[in-house]
Order: C-alpha cells, then structure tokens, then sequence
C-alpha cells in the first residue's frame, strides 16, 4: 500500500509542555482519513508538522516518502491545505486570490475553475474584503479543488459554510478520493466525518487513544460495553472526552 503521510512516534514539546506525545498515523492513497478530538487536543500541531510548518522534537513524519521538514517546499507543491479560518488579501477579488494559489502551483484548468466557482456559488469578482467567513472559506476551497493536488489536508475546511455547501464540499472530496488523492480531514461535523471517512483517528491531550474505520471503533465499543445500543460517532468520540 502507498502512503501519501506516515507519521511515525512524534512528539512536540513546547518549553515543558507536550503538544503530542509518541504519535502514529498513515493516510494511504484515495483514503479519507478523518482527525478528530476536542478544542486542544493537537490537531492542528499535528498538521502543521506534516506541513513542515513545525519540527517534531522527536520521531519522523514522511509525505509521499520525503521527510516532511527537510523537504517541505518540494512537498508543498503537491499539498493543498485549507485552515479553518481563512485570511485573504482584502483589496485582491476572489477569483484573484483563486488564481494566485492556483498559480502557484502551475495549474491552469480553467474549465475547473470555473465549475467549482459555479458549484460553491461565489461572485468572484466581490473585493476579498466584503467577504463573510463562509465566503472566505469558500474561495480556499475552491483555490484547493481546483489545484488538483495528490494530498489535501483540511482542517475544520467547513467552517462557516450552510448546509448546501457543505454538500457540495463533500462531493468534492469524494471525488478527489476516487482519484486516488490522500485527504487529512479535521472536523468537529460527525456527519460530515460519518459520510465521509474511511478511517477515524481520535486525539486527545496530545496521544491518538483510538485509531480505525467506523465500524471496528463500534465493534471497540461493544465488546466493552455489551448491551449497549451501536453507538453513534458522537458517542464514541465522547467517552474518551468524559475520561
């Protein structure tokens, strides 16, 4: 199995304090691979180690089999990353800002461009500035999609945006997994996380405690708790938040 991320007994300490204490995690190719853990838990410090943002003070991470902080400027032209909370240039239009990132990466499929534009229904031509966060969080996604990128790493990427397009958002990493693109999804949605994942890692005061499809944390679940009724998302995410 190909791997786009492979992080490998990380730990990030600030001064005393552990951010992320010995993780583990993969993402294969065409996976959706979903990070979720309450406010705190070392999301996005795990994020911005495989972006090479952050350096681990111990263990490795690889992205499509280069080392993440040594080679982060090589890997960054095949990633997308989407923040949960998008800043723009506010005198730059939207479709400005979309071609820029777009740019950068040396793609130029307009005919995409102007599908995704249509299909998260933004005027491209408003000043960034006018923009609402829903809006914002729009023309990152779009600058994203639009990319084409091997990897996508998204972190709360729904942030803001009304139902209709948070469908719309699903679509589109659905069909990034068909075409065998990895996706690091952060998420605080469970639906979202529910319709869209194939694997769940569950973080927590910086250590991953459970790792796996939907249907093993379940099974995880009811072997500890027989007689219980299958367990939504939600719950499984909250009896590690509880503890």
């Amino acid at each position: 199995m190909n791997y786009s991320v492979e992080v490998n007994n990380v730990t990030k300490k600030f001064g005393k304090f552990t951010a992320l204490n010995d993780i583990n995690l993969k993402i294969a190719e065409g996976e959706v691979f979903s990070y979720i853990g309450p406010n705190g838990a070392g999301k996005s410090t795990t994020i911005r180690v495989i972006l090479g943002i952050l350096q681990a003070t111990q263990g490795s991470v690889k992205v499509f089999g280069k080392d993440a902080w040594k080679d982060a400027v090589e890997i960054h032209k095949r990633i997308a990353y989407v923040p949960g909370d998008v800043n723009l240039w506010p005198n730059l239009t939207g479709g400005e800002v979309i071609d820029l990132f777009v740019s950068l990466r040396g793609t130029h499929n307009k005919a995409l461009r102007e599908k995704l534009i249509k299909a998260f229904d933004l005027d491209p031509t408003k000043k960034c500035r006018t923009y609402s966060k829903g809006n914002r969080q729009k023309v990152a996604l779009i600058a994203a999609f639009a990319s084409e990128a091997d990897l996508y790493i998204l972190d709360e990427p729904t942030s803001g945006l009304d139902p209709l397009m948070e469908q719309v958002f699903q679509e589109c990493v659905l069909e990034q997994k068909k075409e065998g693109k990895g996706i690091l999804l952060s998420s605080h949605i469970m639906s979202e996380v529910e319709r869209l994942c194939d694997r769940i890692g569950i973080i927590r005061e910086g250590e991953i405690v459970q790792v796996g499809t939907l249907e093993e944390l379940r099974n995880q679940f009811s072997a500890n708790n027989p007689g219980k009724n299958e367990p939504t998302l939600e719950e499984l995410f909250m009896q590690h938040y509880k503890k």
